[in-house]
């Protein structure tokens, strides 16, 4: 018996010193990320004057921002921009992990080059690449361009062009980050399984797709769904580059809820409901990633 309260006495403590070391993680959790949230989430049920409730009206804020034409607009660019993320900037980082694994010298400085443009400041980015995609005849493509006989261009005045460069410049800035992730989760395959293929004859094209996708796929996975939902939030990419334009064609739902917040209407119930939303379509996104992880993992 006596044995058994030892036992008990030290499971006990052990679980109160666990509770201890994550207290302040969960103080931190619940004041930043939970206590805000459930604000948002009353806020869209209200009247606002400013940041002050003034009634409650139920689902009207939420009937009010979906019923207009910018909150579709915004809908649909930011599922563009997700879709252009994905087409541009999946694979990407993928590709530069396996080409700095196999470069045999000046891999530091590989690794250095690629992630140097996540070490910029994201507005100083946003003006570089401005000035880069300038319509004028003094912006740095069309310079180059001009050399070739192509006539000057106006790239972010262009509806059909905007949404794929503002990705194109967020690729460029976090790509080598992402990159020096799957690097992390190459280095643990082991270089016995690549010997092994190399002398039963196989290719470099087999070995990446037999041994190294297989190794990385979890962690694909997961950057995948955390991807998603960075994208689904962009927001000041669009904001500083073409401030939503040409005609809402880059206007992203970030970028909506900043302009019912901050745009002049200063209406927060409405800049809540339309983050509610975007918490809710990030939700469902995550379940349904969840789901297939889960079934994939049971077939294995």
């Amino acid at each position: 018996m006596r044995g058994q309260k030892s036992v008990l006495r030290a499971k006990t403590a052990e679980s109160v010193k666990s509770w201890l070391i994550m207290l302040p993680g969960l103080l931190l959790m619940t004041f930043f990320v939970w206590e805000p949230l459930f604000e948002s989430i009353r806020m869209s049920l209200y009247k606002t004057r400013n940041v002050e409730l003034v009634r409650f009206i139920g689902l009207d804020n939420f009937i009010s921002v979906t019923g207009k034409d910018d909150f579709v607009q915004a809908l649909f660019n930011t599922f563009s921009y997700t879709f252009w993320s994905l087409l541009l900037g999946f694979a990407l980082p993928i590709l530069l992990a396996m080409l700095i694994g196999e470069t045999r010298r000046g891999k530091g400085f590989f690794r250095t080059a690629v992630y140097l443009p996540n070490m910029l400041p994201g507005l100083a980015v946003i003006i570089l690449w401005s000035a880069f995609f300038s319509g004028e005849k003094s912006g740095v493509l069309n310079i180059l361009l001009g050399r070739l006989g192509v006539a000057p261009q106006s790239y972010l005045t262009r509806a059909d062009w905007v949404v794929p460069i503002i990705i194109l410049i967020a690729t460029w800035k976090g790509a080598g980050a992402t990159a020096l992730i799957y690097m992390a989760g190459m280095a643990s395959v082991s270089p016995e399984l690549y010997e092994a293929a190399a002398i039963d004859g196989a290719t470099v094209w087999h070995r990446v797709i037999h041994i190294l996708l297989p190794a990385i796929r979890k962690l694909a996975g997961t950057l995948l769904i955390l991807q998603i939902i960075s994208v689904f939030q962009i927001m000041y990419e669009p904001m500083v580059l073409t401030k939503g334009g040409p005609d809402n064609a880059s206007l992203s739902l970030m970028q909506l809820m900043w302009q019912y917040a901050f745009g002049g209407s200063m209406n927060y119930g409405k800049a809540s409901a339309v983050a509610v939303i975007v918490t809710l379509i990030l939700l469902v996104m995550t379940a349904i990633y969840s789901y297939f992880n889960r079934k994939e993992s049971d077939w294995d």
